[in-house]
């Protein structure tokens, strides 16, 4: 599954990519040239990173199935339980 940015998030990270290496690198970076490193990562590194998230989410979810099986759990038959 390709990931897609919205057109706001894209223009945010290349803002805060320009930033970044204007302060940490003590170098401009264009438009064009933060553009073409956001691409880079979404391509190159977001596929790591989402896949480690849908790992996360299926952990996540599976300790909230595990917990569903404990909690909403009820003794069958318990009339003649109480009678005793």
């Amino acid at each position: 599954m390709a990931i897609k940015l919205s057109k706001e998030v894209e223009e945010r990270l290349i803002s805060s990519l320009q930033r970044y290496c204007g302060e940490n690198m003590d170098e401009e970076m264009g438009g064009l040239k933060a553009r073409m490193l956001l691409d880079f990562c979404v391509r190159e590194i977001g596929p790591s990173v989402y896949n480690q998230a849908i790992q996360d989410a299926q952990a996540a979810m599976q300790d909230k199935i595990t917990e569903v099986e404990h909690t909403c759990y009820e003794t069958e038959f318990p009339y003649w339980q109480k009678k005793r």
